[in-house]
């Protein structure tokens, strides 16, 4: 976390710090075991060094001491391995690190709901687990994508401004507002009876929800570093907010609920929760579903309006497969589908969030050490691992490898492409070649399910906003940088917002179809 997070840590931290001075002992280092990063701080250890630029005290870091490495931050022994090589290594480590009861606590602690660790319900969750299996890949991520499509073209729909008259708004907010409310009504549906296009009321509750949304998620740096969410008033308010418009009985009003929040009702109904706890698990899902998916939007976007030549070939390749389409596309009034095929024949809208990604992603992987045992790295270098201790890998660290991404900080929307223009697989370092090149999505267990979809929605995203409208930066030469508060917790959001000015796109295609046809 970053600095201002710390007052965050010390106060969750606070009676573990006095007890530990009163019966606790400090840790020792033993043969056979990661050189041990103590920090002046009692207790706390290296966290202030580390909160304040986790990517440059982890490189300087591993200068000092190697590819792995052992720091306290606020009582707490995490194992870092820098090594690229090696993330896979921990990745088969499924034995001795645990994944599951770190991620279902902390959910635990930070939704409200039922704790599904526990024998009672753990059982019962493996098969819940399974629905993200049955509806995120194959047909039912077709039939989902085309919901998002559709709900993106609605919600634009409702607020598409005069082809004559230009609108200035922050791209975050103009990002937040279109995704925020497609992806919300293409997991969990429209109220029965309220027509898609309908405004006064819609707006009213989409408004609302967003702003919980926001509320909760401004928080969640905090909780992340411990912090009660009984502490952070304005964001347990918020969570509930959102809970009580997910409740079952508010859902079973709703139509067009996508198959994956159905069949999670149906599952834990047959688990006995209570309702609110039902209610807190979709809570969950929306925070999933959202918090790492709007500022990618916001990114890609941001660096294709930014690049010229990003933006013409973005243009090129949505003009392109819209013009294949069998649909007549004499106006840019038409809805457009778009098929899996076309979605993934976009090599270059997914090469700019692929690019956007690279730069904005500051995860965490973390695991728990069950057991003590010996962890063998890619090099054949061992550590011997203490039962309990956290082994964590921070993917920036490739992500920003100037030996991977020459110029790394520099965003180049080809970077994902061959000279061919097809997907580009093959990153080096120190001349061979990386299994794990790009992880914004994580790895292992901790690999989210969702990332095809979200892949899919960023791509019909950028293509609505490209197709529908003219769009510029207001001050072109503007430069964001992501807000480093967040790191740890996935992707950044910009530290500041950036005006856009955007119209309804005039008619490119109306004389080009007329004399097509005439011919």
């Amino acid at each position: 976390m970053a600095a201002w997070l710390l007052a965050a840590g010390f106060l969750a931290a606070g009676v573990s710090f006095l007890l530990l001075r009163v019966c606790g002992a400090p840790r020792r280092w033993q043969q056979g075991e990661p050189r041990l990063v103590k920090g002046w701080l009692p207790f706390f250890g290296v966290m202030l060094d580390y909160a304040k630029n986790p990517l440059s005290f982890l490189r300087a870091t591993q200068q000092k001491y190697g590819d792995i490495f052992t720091c306290r931050i606020a009582g707490k022994y995490l194992t870092f391995i820098t090594d690229p090589f090696s993330f896979s290594v921990v990745m088969r480590q499924g034995r001795n690190l645990d994944f599951h009861e770190f991620a279902m606590g902390f959910s635990h602690r930070v939704f409200g709901h039922a704790d599904f660790t526990t024998p009672v319900y753990s059982e019962s969750y493996a098969k819940i687990h399974s629905i993200f299996t049955q509806t995120l890949q194959g047909l039912p991520l077709e039939q989902l994508s085309e919901s998002m499509l559709d709900n993106l073209q609605t919600v634009l729909g409702r607020r598409l401004p005069s082809e004559r008259s230009w609108k200035e708004e922050g791209l975050q907010s103009f990002t937040s507002r279109i995704m925020f409310e497609a992806g919300y009504l293409t997991l969990f549906g429209r109220k029965n009876g309220v027509q898609a296009g309908g405004a006064g009321a819609v707006d009213t509750c989409m408004k609302k929800a967003k702003q919980d949304f926001f509320t909760f998620d401004r928080a969640f740096p905090l909780m992340a570093a411990g912090m009660p969410i009984t502490l952070c008033v304005p964001a347990l308010r918020a969570r509930e907010a959102l809970a009580e418009k997910l409740l079952h009985g508010e859902l079973h009003q709703r139509m067009c609920i996508s198959d994956l929040i159905q069949l999670r009702m149906n599952a834990f109904d047959r688990m006995h929760l209570d309702e609110m706890g039902k209610a807190r698990t979709h809570v969950c899902m929306l925070w999933a579903s959202q918090a790492n998916t709007l500022p990618t939007a916001f990114w890609s976007l941001y660096y294709t309006l930014r690049c010229p030549e990003a933006l013409a070939a973005a243009r090129t390749e949505v003009d392109k497969v819209l013009q294949e389409l069998d649909q007549p596309m004499n106006d840019h009034d038409m809805p457009i589908s778009l098929s899996k095929q076309q979605l993934d024949s976009m090599t270059v809208l997914e090469s700019i969030i692929k690019e956007a990604l690279r730069l904005s992603s500051a995860s965490i992987m973390i695991r728990v050490a069950n057991n003590d045992f010996t962890l063998t790295l890619d090099s054949g270098k061992t550590a011997a691992i203490r039962k309990g201790d956290y082994i964590a890998l921070y993917p920036q660290l490739i992500h920003l490898d100037p030996d991977i991404y020459p110029q790394p900080m520099e965003f180049r929307y080809n970077r994902f492409l061959d000279e061919s223009g097809e997907r580009r697989s093959q990153f080096f370092k120190n001349g061979r070649q990386l299994k794990n090149y790009l992880m914004p999505f994580g790895s292992g267990a901790s690999k989210c399910p969702g990332r095809f979809f979200a892949l899919n929605e960023i791509k019909q995203f950028l293509t609505v906003v490209l197709w529908y409208y003219d769009l510029h930066l207001s001050d072109p030469d503007s430069r964001l940088l992501p807000d480093t508060t967040r790191a740890g917790l996935g992707v950044l959001p910009p530290e500041q917002d950036v005006l856009v000015r955007y119209r309804a796109k005039a008619d490119r295609y109306r004389e080009t179809y007329t004399e097509e046809r005439a011919n």
